[in-house]
C-alpha cells in the first residue's frame, strides 16, 4: 500500500528538487524526511501528477545519412541512429540497440520464419525488441555454435529470448559452427535434425546478422582462429565475415579451408532471404558491410553515424556485380 504522504510535502519537496536545484541530501533536511525516503517522495509526486516532466522532441535517427545510404548503396532500408560525440564501442552498441530494435522489430514480419545469427550489436538489438502481441514467427539458429561456452549474445540464447518476447518456436543447429573437416561436417548435415533445420534457414523471410571482419569478429575474440589463420584469409582475399562464412570485397565467399568446415547458413541462402538485416557499429567495418551489400548479403543495415559516414566516405557504392 502506498505510503499517504500530504501533497502539501510532495509539492515542497519537488519545488525544491526540480525547480531549485536543491541536492537531495538538502531536500531531506529541509523536509524533515531521511535521505532515502526522497527518492520516494519524488516518484509518488510524479505518480500523483504534482511532477509532469517533458522533453522537447528529440529525433534519434539521422535523416540525411538514411537517404544518402539507400541512394547510394542501393538499399531496402537504412536506419543511421544519432549517438553522443565520441560515443564507440558498448555505449554505441546499446544506443543503437535501444533506438533500432523497434525499427527492427518493424522490418521482421509477423509470421514466417526468421534467420538470427550471434553478434554483441545484434545482442542489444535483441534485447531492446519491444514487448506485444505474439508473432508466429519459427526462429531458426542461422550458425553452430562458437564453442562450448555460450555467450550471451550467441544465437542460441539470442533466438530464445526473441521466442519467450514473441512466442512461436526456435529451432537450434545443434552443431559447432566450424567442423574439422569437410566429411565430418558432411555428416552432419546428413542428419535429419540438421536438415530440417537447414532446409528453414532456405525458406526464411528474414535474416538479423552481424557482419564481421579479420581483426574483429567473434572468432578471434574466442580464439577460433589464430594470427596465421587470419593472414591466409587475408592472402585468399577475405574482408569480413557473416556466420563464419568469409567473402571478398565483391561479397563472394572465399575458397578457403574454412568454407567446407562451416556448418552456417549459406550465402546462396542468404541472397535470396527478402530482408537481410545487417546490424553494426563504427567505421572499422564499413569495407566489410560494403562487400556484403555488394554481393547481396544485406539488404537493409542499422548503424551509428560513424558506421554509416564510414561506409560513405569509403565510397562503397554497389556498382557491378561479378558475374
Amino acid at each position: 500500500m502506498q505510503p499517504n504522504y500530504p501533497d502539501e510535502q510532495l509539492r515542497f519537496a519537488a519545488r525544491l528538487y526540480y525547480i531549485d536545484g536543491v541536492s537531495q541530501t538538502e531536500v531531506a533536511k529541509m523536509v524533515r524526511v531521511s535521505q532515502a525516503k526522497v527518492s520516494r517522495l519524488l516518484a509518488i509526486a510524479r505518480e500523483r501528477g504534482i511532477v509532469r516532466i517533458t522533453v522537447e522532441e528529440y529525433n534519434p535517427q539521422n535523416p540525411g545519412l538514411e537517404k544518402d545510404l539507400r541512394k547510394k548503396l542501393g538499399l531496402k532500408h537504412a536506419t543511421v541512429v544519432r549517438t553522443a560525440a565520441n560515443a564507440t564501442g558498448e555505449v554505441a552498441r546499446q544506443t543503437v540497440g535501444h533506438f533500432g530494435a523497434p525499427i527492427i522489430a518493424g522490418l521482421i514480419p509477423t509470421n514466417g520464419i526468421l534467420a538470427i545469427a550471434g553478434g554483441r550489436t545484434v545482442r542489444e538489438v535483441v534485447e531492446h525488441f519491444p514487448e506485444g502481441r505474439s508473432r508466429g514467427l519459427t526462429v531458426v539458429q542461422a550458425m553452430g555454435s562458437i564453442d562450448s561456452n555460450i555467450s550471451a549474445a550467441d544465437a542460441i540464447e539470442l533466438g530464445r529470448h526473441i521466442t519467450q518476447l514473441w512466442g512461436g518456436n526456435f529451432l537450434t543447429l545443434t552443431t559447432p559452427a566450424f567442423a574439422p573437416d569437410r566429411k565430418t561436417r558432411d555428416s552432419f548435415l546428413a542428419f535429419e535434425q540438421i536438415r530440417h533445420v537447414w532446409k528453414q534457414l532456405g525458406e526464411a523471410h528474414a535474416a538479423l546478422v552481424g557482419v564481421g571482419t579479420l581483426e574483429n569478429s567473434a572468432f578471434v575474440e574466442r580464439g577460433v582462429l589464430s594470427t596465421r589463420d587470419i593472414e591466409l584469409l587475408r592472402e585468399k582475399g577475405a574482408v569480413g565475415e557473416i556466420c563464419g562464412r568469409f567473402f571478398d570485397r565483391n561479397g563472394r565467399e572465399c575458397d578457403t579451408p574454412w568454407r567446407d568446415r562451416v556448418i552456417s547458413i549459406g550465402f546462396d541462402q542468404l541472397k535470396t532471404i527478402p530482408q537481410s538485416i545487417a546490424v553494426f557499429t563504427g567505421a572499422d567495418r564499413s569495407t566489410a558491410v560494403a562487400a556484403a551489400i555488394r554481393g547481396g548479403l544485406v539488404k537493409s543495415l542499422v548503424t551509428d553515424e560513424d558506421g554509416a559516414e564510414g561506409l560513405l566516405d569509403g565510397g562503397a557504392s554497389r556498382g557491378k556485380k561479378s558475374k
